[in-house]
C-alpha cells in the first residue's frame, strides 16, 4: 500500500508517520518545498505525480487567533486546496482521509455533537475548515472525514507544551474554565487513521463519510490544565504545581471566538472499528514521559497565554 501523507512535520503527521510506517506501508511525504497547501495548484500536481493508492491530509492552518487577520490564507489552506486535493484524489479513483475539527460547530448544544448535527462556526478557522469538508464531499465520494479536537503530543505547539513551560515559570497561571471540549492524544488520532487504512486495504472498501474522532472523558481548558500539571510533577517536569486560577472566556484576550462546548460523540467511529476511545489522561501520561526524556528545546518558545485554546494539529 503506497500513502500519501500530507503534513507530516506537524504533530499529528509525525505521530502518522511512525504509526504507518511501523505497519509496513510505503510512505510518501513531501516537503513543503514540493507542496505548499497556500498554493492549491502544487497540491492537485503532487496526487497527479506521485499516484498513491490512498492519501492522508493532516496538513491544516491551525492558528486560530491568526486566523482572524488573515482568512485568505486559511480558506486556501483549509478549504481551497483540500477541495483541489480532492478532486485530484477523484480523478484518479485514491480514497482520500482528511481530519476537520470540532470548531465547526457553534457550542450551543448541551449533549455531544454527532456527525449530522447543524454546523455553524463561530470563526474564520472553523469557517475555513467548514469549506475544507465542504469542498471534499462534493469533490470525492471515496473519502473519511474525521473531526477531532484539542489535538495535543509531545511536537509542535500545544496546550500541554505551553501549560508545562509556563508551569516551570510562574507560581500562578489564570486558565479559561468555561469551554469544554475532548482532549485528543495526537498518537490515538494517528492510530485511527491506520485502522482506516488497514480496512481499506483488506476490505477494498469502506464506509466513506463522516467520523468523529477524540478521546473519551470531557473537560474544560482548566481541567486539562490540572491535569497537565499534576503529571508535569509526576514526570519531575515541574518541581510543583502553580496555583491556577479559573477565569472566563471573557476574561481572556481571545481575538476569534470559541465554542463553549465542543464536545464530539464518537460512538459511530466506535462501531464502525470495534473499539472504544481512550481517556485522553493515558495520552497525556505518554506526552508528559516522553517530554521528560526530551532536551529543553523541545518545549516551545512562544509567549501563548495560559488557557489559549491550542488546537493546532
Amino acid at each position: 500500500m503506497k500513502v500519501l501523507l500530507f503534513g507530516a512535520t506537524g504533530q499529528l503527521g509525525r505521530e502518522c508517520r511512525k504509526v504507518l510506517g511501523q505497519a509496513g506501508w510505503a510512505l510518501l511525504t513531501p516537503g513543503r518545498d514540493l507542496v505548499d497547501f497556500a498554493q492549491p495548484e502544487t497540491v492537485a500536481a503532487a496526487v497527479e505525480n506521485l499516484r498513491p493508492q490512498l492519501v492522508v491530509n493532516a496538513c491544516a492552518f491551525t492558528a486560530v487567533d491568526q486566523a482572524e487577520a488573515e482568512p485568505q490564507l486559511a480558506e486556501l489552506v483549509n478549504g481551497v486546496s483540500v477541495g483541489r486535493l480532492a478532486a485530484a484524489c477523484a480523478e484518479l479513483q485514491i480514497p482520500t482521509i482528511h481530519v476537520s475539527t470540532d470548531y465547526v460547530f457553534d457550542g450551543s448544544a448541551t449533549t455531544p455533537y454527532h456527525e449530522g448535527s447543524v454546523v455553524a462556526p463561530l470563526n474564520k478557522y472553523g469557517h475555513s475548515k467548514l469549506q475544507g469538508e465542504q469542498l471534499l464531499r462534493m469533490q470525492n465520494r471515496k473519502h473519511v472525514l474525521l473531526r477531532t479536537s484539542w489535538v495535543f503530543s509531545a511536537r509542535g505547539n500545544n496546550f500541554v507544551k505551553t501549560m508545562i513551560r509556563l508551569g516551570a515559570q510562574r507560581s500562578e497561571l489564570s486558565v479559561v474554565g468555561d469551554q469544554v471540549g475532548c482532549p485528543t492524544y495526537a498518537g490515538d488520532l494517528a492510530f485511527v487513521i491506520g485502522q482506516f487504512i488497514e480496512r481499506y486495504q483488506r476490505e477494498g472498501n469502506l464506509r466513506w463519510g463522516t467520523y468523529h474522532c477524540s478521546n473519551a472523558e470531557p473537560c474544560s481548558w482548566y481541567e486539562f490544565a490540572q491535569a497537565v500539571m499534576e503529571q508535569g510533577v509526576a514526570c519531575g517536569l515541574l518541581r510543583q504545581e502553580p496555583l491556577l486560577q479559573k477565569i472566563t472566556s471573557e476574561e481572556y484576550p481571545f481575538v476569534a471566538t470559541r465554542p463553549a462546548y465542543s464536545v464530539l460523540d464518537c460512538s459511530k467511529l466506535e462501531a464502525r472499528l470495534e473499539t472504544k476511545m481512550p481517556s485522553w489522561r493515558q495520552g497525556l501520561e505518554r506526552v508528559c514521559a516522553e517530554l521528560a526524556g526530551a532536551m529543553p528545546e523541545e518545549l516551545p518558545r512562544t509567549t501563548a497565554g495560559a488557557g489559549q485554546a491550542a488546537t493546532a494539529r
